[in-house]
């Protein structure tokens, strides 16, 4: 039997992803989750262990979708295994190349429930996927794409592993312990605030880095978040994750003027929970984010203001040339303003590393990414809405 694509309620009872035939998927899941489904699927307890551990190595070290593939369990037990459970991925609603290697792709992960990631290749000398937290974003931050779309809800820790799963599908990069595998980092830099879903998004990590299955190391994961405080230290000494902060700006006016959230969280005690995370050393260093805002936050005196707040923190600082999209008011500064901005930066001490855009002719580039299907679907409506009219019509007619 083959594996068919999957199409749940966007918010089953349950909370359990289910194929389009109504078996339950397991990719995705976690340890715990995996046990307690063979427990309710009636495995005796002193084997649900063995089972677990099992179909964990095969989806996540193989990533077989194919029951038969299994080869150390059972045929009687596979059987009847597949009569209830799925191997299935969501499906994945448009799949881009870039002339540059990156790929974005638009997965459905229940109707309604759509989200991007983003693989960048030649990043860390392999390659990194930007993955998604939620499904849209309640922050708007003036300079993000993203952050014009509603929020829908979060993501849960299997919908926000089957997006790493899928990648590596893509990229044909199975079994896990192949060597010159391109993927290897992954970056919580997708759609939402990783911040406003900690517990899925600290369930899905323990997923991507369990050494017996996806195996990427802890400090191979970098979640950004654009300042949500009380949550920063938590999430270090629940994951253990390296952090990246969506900056922007080094000042409070400014900040708040283009990311509302610093209105909450001002400057000083972002900068304070960046002190305070653990593990911080020149060995586990902040990521400051920084895009490049034509005549907003590009002059000499945002860079001292910058290099400023900094001090005392083992950090960089990443330059992001802003990537224009449709409606925005803001142009990226010139490049030899950039250059200057880096300079004074790294002469204070700092690596600066001027991002190279990637992913621009897909419209996947850093602060671009935000669904269409939204558009699609009330265009849809539209149409449906035309035609019942007409219909409506024909009927009065007879």
């Amino acid at each position: 039997m083959g594996t068919p694509l999957i199409d749940n309620p966007a918010t089953p009872s349950d909370g359990l992803m289910r194929a389009s035939d109504g078996r339950i998927m397991l990719a995705g899941l976690g340890r715990e989750e995996l046990a307690n489904i063979l427990a309710d699927f009636g495995i005796e307890p002193k084997k649900i262990r063995m089972r677990t551990k099992q179909l964990f190595h095969w989806i996540y070290n193989y990533g077989v979708r194919e029951w038969d593939d299994m080869t150390n369990i059972a045929k009687p037990m596979r059987a009847k295994m597949e009569r209830v459970f799925s191997l299935a991925r969501p499906e994945i609603v448009e799949r881009l190349i870039s002339k540059d290697g990156t790929r974005k792709y638009l997965i459905r992960m229940a109707p309604g429930i759509e989200v991007e990631s983003v693989f960048i290749p030649d990043v860390s000398k392999t390659g990194a996927l930007c993955i998604s937290s939620q499904v849209g974003c309640t922050l708007t931050c003036k300079f993000c794409h993203t952050g014009t779309q509603r929020l829908v809800r979060n993501l849960t820790a299997q919908e926000i592993a089957l997006q790493v799963l899928i990648a590596r599908d893509d990229l044909g990069e199975w079994p896990t312990t192949q060597e010159n595998r391109k993927l290897t980092n992954i970056v919580f830099m997708g759609m939402g605030e990783p911040l406003y879903n900690t517990q899925k998004v600290g369930d899905a990590i323990d997923i991507i880095c369990d050494p017996e299955g996806l195996g990427i190391g802890r400090r191979r994961v970098t979640v950004s978040t654009s300042g949500v405080v009380p949550d920063i230290v938590p999430m270090g000494a629940r994951t253990n994750a390296m952090l990246a902060i969506s900056l922007h700006a080094a000042n409070d006016e400014l900040r708040t003027q283009i990311m509302p959230i610093n209105k909450k969280y001002p400057l000083a005690e972002l900068m304070q929970a960046c002190r305070d995370y653990p593990s911080l050393s020149n060995s586990k260093r902040i990521t400051f984010e920084y895009v490049m805002l034509k005549g907003i936050n590009d002059s000499p005196k945002h860079a001292r203001e910058l290099i400023n707040l900094l001090r005392g923190i083992p950090a960089k600082v990443n330059l992001i040339p802003f990537n224009p999209w449709p409606g925005t008011d803001y142009e990226c500064s010139d490049w030899d303003v950039i250059e200057r901005f880096a300079d004074m930066v790294n002469a204070a001490g700092y690596a600066s590393p001027i991002r190279t855009p990637r992913g621009r002719d897909i419209f996947a580039a850093c602060g671009q990414l935000k669904s269409e299907s939204e558009k699609m679907r009330a265009s849809e409506k539209r149409r449906l809405r035309e035609s019942a009219s007409e219909s409506m019509g024909e009927y009065d007619n007879l």
